[in-house]
């Protein structure tokens, strides 16, 4: 059940940042964990937690290592005399399945592919598809607040968990009890969805599933401007159509991409239904953003089409940014995103101020010319909306200080998480906090919120062993 051979610990000693893929690349491991537990059961969880408890030695919870803020990166440990991490992903098996609640029992260690293929052998979907899919965990999205397929209504974990099981450091079992929604006090899963891994270690959860669609639809829809587009996709968010997919391109994201029009921002639309056909929404949609100037290109089924069809390039493009991101550092190129969240009467002037701010702190942050071939390049779109904001998520490419990497991001980082703050965004909107966020996460958050979570913090994990450094300090 543990591990201690090199190269284990080093595989669990970094995230999937652009900071931690440069330091990989590099062979620089700084704080790789000593020991690496690989539980199969609740009472293995807690056999572990047990033994780090008495040991003082710190635990972080572990699930598919996708972390891109620190989240899973033993540091700042010198009061420790060891870290064990902890990886999870020996309880990858859905347990149960209630077909008459459309709800399923999944251990947190079930990856994106791996409880899908099990619940498809029922007709279900969990529909949870966030850009770490393929690796990703049920626990780590729940720990984390996950974003994931829906760019409208069910945006995050949040809104399909239906209760948790957890364990603390001191061995008590946290479950909640199975309820469609309740008012009985603040809620307990709640307390755990976006925990991060310090107050406990999630075990299990039933979460809300659904039958696979069947109907689909999508269409892409240019725009001469993003600002348009914003306007379009605030009209359609509040209009109670729910599309499944509502992603706003500016003209560089889209251009990038090979997506839409050259020089045009670019709307993803896209509606999905198990149950109806999706014509009319689809239809009402299109004429909302027709009345902001949208020209929508053909409507494809089954969610895109190919070829040149925007929707599927874009679709593709989106999946393979990982994967391409990994290559461009190995190139010399900085190539990295911060994403937040604003409301809409705010966003004009927080877009101006964020792009603005990321511009300068690029430029100064690299030796590159300001236009044509080698210039950086800074760009954005909605990954959600809500009927009062959307989700900007901001893309960077530049090229990269060799040698230099991780100081010129951090660089970067710094100066536009300032901005987002300042002007009134959130940090993250669904990265987490991790390491990387808490300097602005620690200002964004009420102060008497801060001391209560701390008081929960002593009370379930008096040692304070539990994943150390992340959203508080003991």
């Amino acid at each position: 059940m543990f591990s201690a051979e090199p190269y284990d610990r080093v595989s669990h000693s970094l995230g999937k940042a652009y900071r931690d893929v440069v330091r990989g690349f590099r062979g620089e491991f700084p704080s790789p964990p000593d020991l690496i537990a690989y539980p199969e059961s609740f009472e293995d969880i807690d056999a572990v937690l047990s033994w780090c408890t008495d040991a003082g030695a710190a635990a972080i919870p572990y699930g598919g290592g996708t972390s891109v803020v620190g989240g899973v990166e033993p540091r700042m440990y010198d009061d420790y005399p060891g870290v064990v991490t902890l990886d999870l992903k020996r309880m990858g098996r859905v347990l149960e399945v209630d077909a008459i609640s459309k709800a399923a029992r999944i251990q947190a260690g079930a990856t994106g592919p791996g409880l899908e293929d099990q619940l498809r052998e029922h007709g279900l979907t969990l529909r949870h598809f966030p850009q770490s899919f393929e690796y990703s965990t049920l626990g780590g999205w729940i720990a984390t607040r996950a974003g994931g397929h829906f760019a409208t209504l069910y945006t995050h974990i949040d809104d399909l968990v239906e209760s948790v099981r957890a364990i603390t450091a001191q061995g008590y079992e946290w479950e909640s009890r199975r309820l469609p929604g309740s008012g009985a006090g603040p809620s307990p899963d709640r307390m755990l969805v976006g925990s991060e891994g310090i107050l406990a270690v999630i075990t299990d959860a039933w979460v809300r599933v659904r039958e696979r669609p069947t109907f689909k639809l999508s269409c892409g829809v240019a725009f001469d401007d993003f600002a348009a587009g914003a306007e379009a996709v605030r009209e359609i968010a509040q209009s109670d159509l729910n599309p499944s997919n509502c992603r706003l391109l500016d003209s560089v994201e889209s251009d990038t991409t090979s997506a839409g029009p050259q020089g045009k921002a670019l709307l993803v639309l896209g509606f999905e239904s198990a149950h109806h056909p999706v014509d009319e929404p689809m239809s009402i949609a299109l004429d909302a953003a027709r009345s902001h100037g949208g020209e929508p290109g053909e409507i494809k089924g089954g969610g895109g089409g190919g070829g040149d069809d925007p929707v599927n390039t874009w679709r593709n493009a989106f999946l393979f940014a990982p994967y391409l991101r990994d290559s461009l550092i190995a190139c010399g190129v900085l190539s990295d995103t911060f994403e937040t969240a604003i409301t809409w009467d705010l966003f004009p002037d927080f877009h101006d101020d964020v792009m603005e701010s990321a511009r300068r702190a690029v430029a100064a942050a690299s030796d590159a010319p300001a236009e044509g071939p080698g210039a950086p390049r800074v760009s954005c779109r909605f990954t959600h909306v809500y009927p009062d904001g959307p989700a900007p998520y901001y893309t960077v490419l530049a090229p990269a200080r060799r040698g230099d990497e991780v100081a010129q991001w951090d660089e970067i980082k710094a100066a536009v998480s300032e901005t987002v703050i300042d002007a009134g965004g959130t940090i993250t909107h669904h990265h987490a906090v991790g390491r990387d966020h808490r300097p602005w996460y620690d200002r964004q958050r009420p102060d008497p919120f801060a001391d209560a979570l701390r008081a929960a913090k002593r009370e379930l994990d008096p040692k304070a062993i539990l994943n150390p450094g992340v959203l508080i300090d003991p």
